[in-house]
């Protein structure tokens, strides 16, 4: 990045570990200073403060922003990066697991949002990225639970874009493609043959290979930075091809 965020001060939710860690290095390498909440955020960078919270709570996240707001001074930028995964298809989860699915990876958007909004339109560089998913836009076999979920943090980014243009708050999303994550990681120790599903994970992606978590930090800290200014109410795929790309198949 060739301007810097010195002064800035980011928030990012399941910031401990996997893409969630990257981004909490990538800020804070442009000089941001980071808040990590977590549900463990013992895990967190060293650098960032780490402070414990519930998305899934209301008042957890109350009260995780307002520590972060008091230590850090300012809230400039929330990345809405918590979430969990679920697999199935449509009847495979039941209402209990699609109510906790939606309150992580949605509500959990309003949640910290609100929260973070006194602070945010105090700012002048205020930004929110919400993290979606190649499951938004493309179907994915056994994913119909975690693909619905994906699919409404790109409606609420657009919705957010709009309503708090006036306020100075660009609102945009990444949507990653599978990627080289601890959860992945757990769903492959419990497959038959790991590396066979790993091979398959990997060759459906055009580019031949899971996606690394820096790849997908370097997308959010763009659109989080200085150098996206004009840039709101949309997304940017970091899937190797996935979403948009059908090449032919490789000669036998």
């Amino acid at each position: 990045m060739s301007e810097s965020m010195e002064g800035l001060v980011a928030v990012v939710t399941g910031g401990a570990s996997g893409i969630g860690d990257a981004i909490s290095r990538r800020l804070m390498s442009e000089g941001a200073r980071v808040a990590v909440l977590d549900l463990a955020p013992g895990g967190a960078n060293p650098r960032a403060l780490g402070i414990e919270a519930d998305v899934s709570d209301r008042r957890s996240v109350a009260a995780a922003i307002a520590r972060a707001a008091e230590v850090l001074g300012r809230i400039d930028i929330v990345v809405n990066n918590a979430g969990i995964g679920a697999q199935g298809d449509i009847a495979a989860n039941d209402d209990d697991e699609w109510q906790r699915v939606f309150s992580v990876n949605v509500a959990s958007i309003a949640r910290v949002t609100t929260a973070a909004l006194p602070f945010l339109r105090q700012s002048p560089s205020a930004a929110i990225c919400n993290m979606s998913s190649v499951a938004a836009t493309v179907g994915l076999p056994e994913r119909a639970l975690y693909s619905a979920s994906k699919g409404a943090v790109l409606a609420l980014t657009r919705a957010m874009a709009a309503d708090h243009l006036r306020d100075g708050i660009r609102v945009n999303a990444v949507n990653p493609g599978t990627a080289d994550t601890p959860w992945i990681g757990r769903l492959l120790s419990r497959a038959e043959d790991p590396a066979v599903e790993r091979a398959a994970l990997e060759a459906r992606q055009p580019h031949g290979r899971l996606v690394v978590p820096d790849e997908v930090a370097d997308a959010v800290c763009y659109l989080v930075g200085p150098l996206a200014g004009s840039t709101t109410g949309t997304y940017i795929e970091v899937d190797g091809g996935m979403s948009a790309l059908r090449p032919r198949p490789l000669a036998s």
